[in-house]
């Protein structure tokens, strides 16, 4: 047993470490906390974990968050999906991320006003067609959270 824990320990540490290079929705700061019903910057963080450019990269919002500003990125066109009441849900950025890069997107949003988790689902584009889906439909490729108190 005394063996076990420090082994479990070092491997759930790896496996954190691993998660951390994902594509990751955090503050501005890097906090992956934030208030209820508060403005917020957020920064996506999409590393290229491939041998290949990832050429768009595609964020579902989660509800109740009201995107209102982005912060241009060069080489980049970015598009939005918006619903019936003129809401962003979506956003796509199209542009070039080498390998052995990553790329910021800055955007502003205002919280929910109730406490909980905010999912953000990405959805990275490789130059030959392939998507890594950061979704959690696969415990290798999780959705970034970030917890509103």
């Amino acid at each position: 047993m005394k063996i076990i824990r420090p082994l479990l320990a070092l491997i759930t540490t790896a496996l954190l470490s691993i998660a951390a290079a994902h594509a990751v929705v955090r503050t501005e700061t890097g906090l992956a906390e934030s208030k209820v019903g508060a403005s917020e910057t957020y920064r996506l963080q999409v590393p290229v974990e491939k041998d290949l450019a990832t050429v768009q990269v595609r964020l579902i919002v989660p509800s109740g968050v009201r995107v209102t500003r982005f912060l241009p990125v060069p080489g980049f066109v970015r598009n939005v999906k918006t619903d019936a009441n003129g809401l962003i849900t979506e956003i796509v950025w199209k542009g070039r991320i080498g390998p052995m890069e990553f790329q910021r997107f800055l955007f502003s949003a205002t919280n929910p006003a109730d406490a909980g988790t905010l999912s953000w689902k990405v959805y990275q584009t490789y130059a030959d067609g392939s998507v890594v889906s950061w979704d959690d439909s696969d415990p290798a490729t999780p959705a970034s959270k970030v917890t509103l108190k």
